[in-house]
């Protein structure tokens, strides 16, 4: 598509395809780029921090130490080491490098190598400066600017549901990061955004990288595809900063013009108006801690009828914290300390005058039943988890509507499986004869652990799939001398919670 508005970026052109394959050839991809800079540089890019990848290169005359320097150090290379790197003429046509002198060229846009899901080498454009962040934040930046892949980014790409989709929607795309990943296993991706230069380098991102071409539409939150049928998939790392109001200013894509963490509710509570039957909607959010409310309470009021949901509170930052947090994006700590000081008291007024004492960060996964009874989960997990999580939310969903549907009998009749990972751990002083504590561990997923009596814990072990539970129950009773119907009455207390956090799978 053609999209207005975009100067100094480059064209997917002529020069696309074989700048991909010169990229390939010198090994700059993923692995080739730990392999040429080491880890302690390599790690450093991660962090924002350039000047380790500098020296690694700067003493290398090899095409992979000058793309580095070109796209992701922004240093101007003599025209000659350009040329042996990668096709000069095209890549100047085109608008991926521009001259810089007599004889030196620079590069226009930044390029970072990237791993897909499957292992492919791919590439993410962004402003020049954005690839890899930047110490300074986004501090004197256009509001428009577009940053590359950061830690969101991947966060919500580990999260995203890769069940094969017919439609997928990336809405608020930046750099394409979502529209990328989405191109494995949709038939059609639409990305929007507000911002005509997020567009073009989305289409930029894509065609460097080889996937098909996506349908780029500007607008804001579900209005570009206000007439479309419902989709598979929705998938946001929306603008959802709560800043203060800032007429005209602001950066595009962290500030979505809306008070408090009114888009965030806005884009969870008219997510089911745009999903087909079963389709998911998976974005990050941040949500405010108000007065003496309860954060659940809050951010469940925002679900929207006929859906499944599962919100997951990550972290919870004081106002304070929150407010550095974004400054330092913006790059305000490295100019005027008055200014610093007048922007910091706007954020803390704003809070204040919302009653805002916190805020919390995390995710929020729908998926539209249309169930008369959704199933919601919203909870805090501060605790680490093992990505990707995309498969653990399809089973966490599968789990919870079987149930739904499942009375006490119906519970004691299914089968289970020990979940994958599982382990058993004894807790106790040494010598004794029984442990204190049995605890169930898991090593995948989202890593949670439960504390069992001897009946549970004898039960998860005997739990192969093959016995309906029940059976496992009466076995147990009769080796511990206890009445069969006193252990089925009290099994559905600790069963449901075992099933809902997924150490046990019901056996269809």
């Amino acid at each position: 598509m053609s999209i207005p508005g975009t100067p100094g970026l480059p064209v997917p052109g002529p020069a696309t395809d074989p700048l991909r394959e010169a990229f390939l050839a010198a090994g700059f991809t993923p692995d080739g780029l730990l392999d040429l800079l080491g880890a302690p540089a390599y790690a450093a890019l991660a962090r924002g921090e350039t000047v380790p990848a500098l020296r690694a290169t700067e003493r290398d005359g090899g095409a992979a130490a000058t793309l580095v320097r070109l796209f992701l150090l922004q240093r101007h290379v003599p025209e000659a080491a350009a040329r042996a790197a990668l096709p000069l003429e095209g890549a100047l046509a085109d608008g991926w490098l521009t001259h810089d002198g007599a004889d030196a060229v620079r590069a226009t846009v930044d390029v970072r190598p990237y791993a897909g899901d499957g292992g492919e080498n791919w590439w993410i454009v962004s402003d020049a400066g954005c690839a890899v962040g930047r110490a300074a934040g986004a501090g004197g930046r256009a509001k428009d600017v577009v940053l590359g892949v950061g830690g969101a980014s991947t966060t919500l790409a580990q999260l995203t549901v890769r069940t094969a989709a017919d439609r997928v929607l990336d809405l608020g795309t930046g750099c394409g990061v979502q529209a990328l990943h989405a191109s494995r296993h949709a038939r059609r991706t639409t990305a929007t955004d507000l911002n005509p230069r997020a567009l073009r380098i989305t289409a930029l991102t894509l065609a460097l990288s080889g996937a098909p071409a996506a349908d780029l539409r500007e607008g804001s939150l579900f209005e570009p595809v206000r007439d479309e049928p419902g989709y598979d998939l929705i998938v946001s790392n929306p603008p959802f900063v709560i800043a203060p109001a800032a007429p005209g200013g602001g950066l595009t894509y962290r500030e979505g013009g809306l008070g408090g963490d009114e888009l965030s509710r806005t884009l969870v509570a008219r997510a089911a108006d745009h999903l087909a039957d079963g389709g998911w909607c998976q974005l990050l959010a941040n949500w405010s801690h108000t007065g003496d409310e309860d954060w659940r309470d809050r951010v469940t009021s925002w679900l929207p009828d006929g859906c499944d949901a599962w919100v997951v509170q990550r972290e919870v930052q004081d106002v304070t914290e929150y407010t550095e947090l974004w400054l330092r994006d913006a790059g305000a700590h490295l100019g005027d300390p008055a200014a610093y000081e007048a922007a910091y008291g706007a954020w803390l007024d704003e809070f204040a005058a919302r009653r805002t004492r916190a805020v919390g960060l995390g995710w929020i996964t729908l998926r539209r039943t249309g169930a008369a009874r959704p199933v919601r989960t919203v909870e805090e997990w501060p605790h680490s988890v093992e990505q990707p999580l995309g498969d653990t939310i399809v089973a966490h969903f599968e789990r919870h509507g079987f149930l739904r549907d499942a009375d006490d009998a119906a519970l004691l009749r299914a089968r289970y499986a020990l979940a994958d990972g599982v382990v058993q751990e004894q807790l106790g002083q040494p010598g004794a004869e029984d442990p204190e504590h049995v605890v169930l561990r898991q090593a995948h997923g989202m890593m949670r652990a439960a504390a069992m009596d001897t009946v549970g814990a004898g039960f998860a072990g005997g739990c192969d799939g093959t016995l309906p539970a029940g059976v496992i129950l009466d076995a147990i009773a009769e080796l511990l001398g206890e009445r069969e119907d006193t252990l089925r009455d009290q099994a559905p207390r600790w069963l449901r919670p075992l099933v809902e956090q997924g150490f046990l799978v019901p056996q269809r």
